[in-house]
């Protein structure tokens, strides 16, 4: 582990006293409620690692917990593991260093699992500590994706009665921005073809930072960063050039050169503006999810998880990217057109973020096929506020809901941990600014 800056640990210090050291393992009260293997091939052995938190209280006094929400989250990538978004976003404790260099946990003041249960799954097989028998099972599309995430969840569901009628969002981010609505859109088309034992009982859909619809998205980097001050108008053209290729090889169905053309994009970014990642602007420092890899990588740890010792982990698996490499810039637009017609869908991004921000996410948008698009475009923006404080805005319009989280880059979750819980408890629960529109500066107390 590479040595961390001393001024980032006293931040850490005066913020919160850190708790529990990785040389004591994950103490009892850190476990997961339920975590283990989800076999998608039984043949094989292939199978989806999940860590599952029950609900910390039920979101009211009068639900009982066969009623309470459970949240699925994925994480992107493609080939990166939920165990980030478990022990660095939005899980019930966070991994941090101490001053002596050790790795310890603490108390995360925003997950998402204090009114909700809350399910990481490492996703596709071969991610984290997900397990692929032979890199060739590895799904290579969205498709594939989504048949081994649907066989996953409804084993889940399966383990315990109470599951089957508990209501189910299914979460993510980043390159999630595809697996969401894949496996969204799989469970609606599948539902009605199985008795009604064995749907998934789905309510809603949220994606962060979203990359859903390549083609538009990847055109929207340059005049991004332009108006930021971030490049020139010469780079700004350099730029356009870089993403016009990009597009030309997308349109042409050279899947593969077009995610190398879209790599070259933020290259260029990178290298020209000196930044430390496009996934936040502000940062002079990449984000330390490498904490989590290290964590992880404690046997103790690893028993407590009940994965086998011997198996390394890896934040983000190359074996998968490379599966998913010709997936990247495909879209899955129309899938959520379809979506947003038949559940209800959160679509949220960080301020700050270079790569699946706000411009990227608002360009796509505009472009559904949605009987409901133009009223959602016209709807009104609302200044959005958690505990007295500016948090950001909200516009919603029937099934579909759009939030900026100010301050926040790529990893919402972590940069704005209550706000981000705020906002996930409120679009659940239709309260706030989610419930009633015409209400102005809705103030959210936590």
């Amino acid at each position: 582990m590479e040595s961390t800056p001393l001024k980032l640990i006293v931040v850490f210090l005066i913020h919160q006293q850190l708790l529990y050291s990785s040389a004591s393992a994950l103490p009892k009260e850190a476990h997961p409620t339920k975590s283990g293997y989800l076999p998608v091939n039984t043949t094989t052995g292939s199978a989806i690692f999940y860590a599952f938190y029950e609900a910390q209280q039920h979101p009211t006094n009068n639900t009982s917990l066969s009623q309470t929400p459970i949240v699925i989250w994925l994480q992107g990538g493609p080939g990166c593991s939920s165990m980030t978004g478990n022990f660095y976003e939005l899980g019930p404790w966070r991994v941090a260093p101490s001053l002596n260099q050790t790795l310890e946990l603490r108390p995360n003041p925003g997950s998402w699992n204090r009114i909700f249960g809350l399910l990481f799954l490492d996703n596709p097989i071969g991610t984290g500590f997900s397990i692929a028998s032979t890199p060739e099972e590895i799904p290579t599309d969205q498709e594939g994706v989504a048949r081994h995430l649907f066989v996953a969840i409804t084993k889940f569901i399966g383990l315990d009665p109470l599951f089957k009628s508990r209501p189910i969002y299914i979460t993510g981010e980043s390159y999630a921005g595809k697996y969401v609505p894949s496996i969204g859109y799989y469970i609606l088309k599948r539902n009605p073809l199985l008795p009604v034992s064995k749907r998934v009982n789905l309510h809603g859909l949220a994606i962060s930072n979203g990359l859903t619809d390549p083609e538009t998205q990847v055109g929207t980097h340059a005049l991004q960063s332009y108006y930021l001050g971030l490049i020139n108008e010469k780079q700004k053209t350099q730029m356009e050039k870089l993403q016009l290729e990009a597009i030309r090889l997308t349109k042409a169905g050279n899947w593969s050169d077009a995610t190398d053309a879209r790599d070259n994009v933020f290259s260029f970014l990178e290298n020209v503006t000196g930044l430390a990642t496009s996934l936040d602007f502000r940062r002079y420092r990449a984000y330390d999810t490498y904490w989590v890899e290290d964590f992880l990588k404690d046997p103790e740890v690893k028993r407590a998880l009940g994965v086998n010792e011997s198996m390394v982990f890896e934040k983000c698996s190359k074996v998968v990217g490379a599966a998913l490499h010709s997936d990247v810039m495909k879209s899955v637009r129309y899938k959520m057109e379809y979506l947003v017609k038949n559940t209800k869908v959160l679509l949220y991004q960080g301020q700050c973020d270079l790569r699946d921000g706000v411009f990227s996410a608002e360009s796509w948008m505009k472009k559904m096929k949605w009987e409901g698009i133009k009223k959602f475009l016209d709807a009104e923006r609302y200044v959005w506020y958690v505990n007295g404080v500016l948090a950001g805005y909200v516009r919603k319009s029937d099934n579909l809901s759009h939030v900026v989280v100010l301050a926040a880059g790529h990893l919402v979750a972590t940069d704005q941990a209550v706000n981000s819980q705020a906002m996930i408890e409120d679009w659940i629960l239709d309260r706030g600014l989610f419930f009633n529109k015409r209400i102005q500066n809705q103030f959210t107390d936590v």
